[in-house]
């Protein structure tokens, strides 16, 4: 929004530097981004009069215009074809300082001969004064321009570009501005009249609109000027709009324009007679209903799309841009002025979903004030604001009243806020006089009432231009800022001196992150949304069918709540392969899931870990690796990952086979509390046909997913015990047992582990074939014997060995391997 400090100080006076009010803006939460001074470099650049024009004696194109400058009179040459006698003109001295339009640099004016005839000056155009781009033409200035004034006391202003936030569209006007200042400055703001003469007849008997989408338009105010008169508008507006960044265009547009950025509600001017059968409809469009809009472009719309139509269809976009077929021209006279509120969703999408683009940037002036929310109190305050205009400066005849179609009316709101939740939120009160001039100066209704406990109440009454206000702690927010944050005073936080702990699930959290992190893997981030065909490739087979859709979505991509974090994290390692050429890929992600109860509920939020591993075991070098398959990542490798995980997190688990609809039949597995329960994870290897569905070059690609909420009610507290390291040599045996196929090798670990004087154990080799009877398998275990007391005797190694498979034998059906 570029505020021009010219036009500011019509609505209130202030006489800080414009950096001093840059800094105030700013610090009560207005933030200018830029100062812009136009005019600054004006020297010797001076209001002229042309008072004759005669032609060149020596070339056709050129004329000698003789300029009046208020004490002296001067010959300029000028073949502009614009140039007339008796303008009020803009002329540059001998000295002064221009742009170039051809190459755009600065330029000092020389006194010239041309073609026999000396110039003593140039008339000057606005790309060569920096106002615009336009030089086909010379700059006319009003008649009440005075000759011989400086140019920079005429049109010299200083612009502010600040930044508005999403959730003050009063922002986005001049007045809006203005009331910022003037309680920052503590100086009344005066809000211009809007009382017009409305010499027409009643326009209730008019009938111009038919509202038939109330929920897309719940507001829709109309007026009815006759006998206007299309034409320029006047200088001081047209000098006011191209300060904001507006091209002039008509007086009709211009009024239009200039309301917008003076109260900030857009409005739109129809042709009356244009409209067939003089009445506007405000309906949702039908499917595939075409639209030429003013830019220019065709659209096909459907029936999520508001339009402003008539009997033969749509002359308008609601919200956002006028028809080709609807548009003031040089010939209307007859005006339907319109003001409305529009819905900011449906706004947004229509914008969305047509790409409307103006000046590169994302929708309209009009649209971009809609989608932020203008107040429903607004468009009869803009609407009598232009009609006025209309009625002064076109020469129109306003019809008396105005129709104002509002549904669901709605009485100003009122808002309570106390000294007690004022100091609870401040930390001080700065007393009810300080509260209540603060809020008077932004416009708000204020009745503040004493109580017997020393305590006071503030009613207000929410200005008609504000949206943001709706609980006590709004109008708190009101007084804080433009008392000034700096103002109040520091106090610290009571406290119970007890420190705060974290929640659980975000330190188990930060607590994954760090193991995996250690580990050698890498953190991905993705979106919760995402495609349905991504959901129907990567859901197991007992996942929920029907994720939550989301109504308006931003792309095709991002529709659907994920159900799993498998998808995103198999895509981000479908992206890294063809992006980053690695050897292998270790990747995990944390973040959410969710899971549907119906359409009348909401959804289930779970918090997983999931992670990615693929390509070698190690990296290829002199002193070792390989690229055979035997070195390549597989399910094991994930399963010893899990459980260093999960063991570091106190959480005690086991493993039984899983027959997940994505993963590798026996080569999955459910992860479950030890001591019973519910699986809360699942490890495997990604099934072939997932890989090819995305596009995922590695052979083999393991996937381990833990649900983290789940895993942290099975958390215990781990107890850290410490003992000497024993003085005595271990004994190092091997155990080559046979087992079903079926069992699991962790079963069979875990009784050799938790037999005594087993001080370390691994599953050193898994073997099924020739020599090895159907049905079953053999598991080779390296076993360390050691005693914290003595040196064990191979006798007693032999002994506690023919106990333990007696142990086996009974609990798990392993028997030696020779003995078989």
């Amino acid at each position: 929004m570029r505020v021009s400090l010219k036009w500011l100080r019509e609505y209130v006076d202030f006489d800080l530097t414009p950096e001093e009010l840059a800094h105030r803006l700013t610090m009560a939460g207005l933030e200018v981004g830029s100062i812009e001074r136009v005019g600054g470099d004006w020297d010797n650049v001076l209001v002229g009069h042309i008072e004759r024009l005669g032609p060149h004696p020596n070339a056709d194109r050129l004329k000698l215009a003789t300029v009046n400058t208020g004490s002296e009179e001067l010959e300029v040459i000028c073949g502009a074809p614009n140039v007339e006698g008796g303008q009020n003109i803009v002329l540059a001295r001998v000295g002064a300082t221009l742009t170039n339009p051809q190459t755009g640099s600065r330029e000092t004016l020389k006194s010239a001969r041309i073609r026999g005839v000396v110039s003593e000056g140039m008339i000057c155009s606005e790309r060569e004064l920096g106002l615009g781009d336009d030089h086909e033409g010379i700059l006319v200035l009003p008649g009440d321009a005075v000759p011989g004034m400086p140019l920079e006391d005429y049109l010299g202003d200083v612009i502010l570009d600040v930044e508005v936030t999403a959730n003050r569209p009063d922002w986005l006007s001049m007045l809006g501005v203005a009331w910022e200042v003037g309680a920052l400055t503590g100086n009344p703001v005066r809000v211009p009249s809007l009382e017009y003469a409305e010499d027409g007849d009643s326009i209730t008997t008019k009938d111009l609109v038919d509202l038939r989408a109330p929920e897309f338009a719940p507001r829709y105010t109309s007026a009815l000027i006759t006998g206007a008169t299309v034409g320029p508008a006047p200088g001081w507006m047209q000098m006011r709009l191209k300060a904001a960044g507006v091209r002039p265009i008509s007086n009709v547009v211009d009024i239009t324009n200039y309301v917008m950025l003076e109260i900030g509600q857009p409005l739109h001017a129809f042709d009356r007679d244009r409209i067939a059968g003089g009445k506007l409809i405000v309906r949702r469009a039908t499917p595939d209903e075409p639209l030429e809009t003013l830019d220019g472009r065709q659209h096909v719309l459907s029936t999520e799309d508001l339009v402003i139509a008539d009997e033969n269809g749509p002359v308008g976009l609601g919200g956002i841009m006028g028809g080709e077929n609807s548009e003031v021209s040089d010939s209307t006279t007859d005006i339907i002025l319109e003001s409305a509120s529009f819905g900011f969703a449906s706004t947004r999408r229509t914008v969305q979903r047509r790409r409307i683009e103006v000046g590169g940037k994302r929708g309209t002036e009009a649209s971009q004030r809609f989608e932020r929310n203008l107040p429903i109190t607004l468009p009869p305050i803009g609407l009598r604001r232009a009609a006025k205009m209309l009625v002064e400066l076109c020469g129109g005849t306003a019809a008396k009243g105005i129709a104002d179609d509002w549904p669901d009316r709605q009485e100003p709101a009122v808002v309570t806020l106390t000294s007690e939740r004022m100091t609870q939120v401040m930390g001080s009160d700065p007393g009810r006089e300080v509260s209540e001039r603060t809020l008077r100066s932004l416009g708000f209704e204020v009745t503040a009432t004493d109580r017997a406990d020393g305590e006071y109440t503030i009613d207000a009454t929410v200005p008609y231009w504000r949206t943001d206000i709706g609980i006590a702690d709004d109008l708190i927010e009101e007084v804080a800022r433009i008392v000034g944050y700096d103002a109040i005073p520091v106090t610290l936080l009571p406290t119970t001196g007890e420190p705060d702990l974290p929640e659980p699930l975000t330190q188990m959290k930060d607590d994954v992150r760090d193991v995996l992190v250690q580990l050698g893997h890498r953190e991905t981030i993705s979106y919760p949304l995402v495609p349905m065909d991504l959901l129907q490739t990567t859901i197991p087979g007992d996942a929920p069918q029907d994720p939550l859709r989301v109504w308006n979505r931003m792309s095709p991509d991002q529709e659907y709540l994920r159900t799993t974090l498998r998808g995103s994290l198999l895509r981000t390692l479908a992206n890294n392969e063809r992006g980053i050429s690695r050897e292998s890929y270790r990747l995990f992600e944390i973040g959410q899931a969710y899971l549907p109860h119906g359409p009348r509920h909401q959804p289930e939020e779970r918090t997983y870990v999931c992670g990615v591993m693929a390509g070698m075991r190690a990296n290829r070098s002199w002193i070792g690796g390989s690229d055979t398959a035997s070195d390549e990542l597989d399910f094991f490798d994930a399963k010893g990952l899990v459980e260093t995980l999960l063991e570091t997190l106190g959480v005690r688990a086991r493993y039984e086979a899983a027959d997940d609809r994505i993963l590798a039949h026996g080569r999955s597995a459910h992860i479950l509390p030890e001591t019973g329960g519910r699986p809360f994870g699942t490890i495997g290897e990604v099934h072939p046909d997932t890989l090819a569905a995305l596009d995922i070059r590695a052979p083999r690609v393991v996937l381990y997913e833990v649900d983290l909420g789940a895993a942290l009610q099975n958390r215990r507290e781990v107890e850290r015990t410490w003992q000497s390291v024993s003085r005595y040599p271990g004994v190092l045996r091997e155990l080559s047992l046979l087992v079903d196929e079926g069992a699991p090798a962790g079963a069979v670990g875990d009784i050799i582990r938790d037999f005594p004087s087993v001080v370390r154990s691994a599953l050193v080799d898994v073997y099924q074939g020739p020599q090895v009877p159907d049905g079953k398998k053999s598991l080779a275990f390296s076993l360390v014997w050691q005693s914290p007391t003595r040196t064990l005797t191979d006798t007693e190694v032999d002994v506690a060995e023919t106990q333990l498979l007696d142990k086996l034998q009974r609990e798990a059906g392993a028997t030696l391997r020779s003995q078989a």
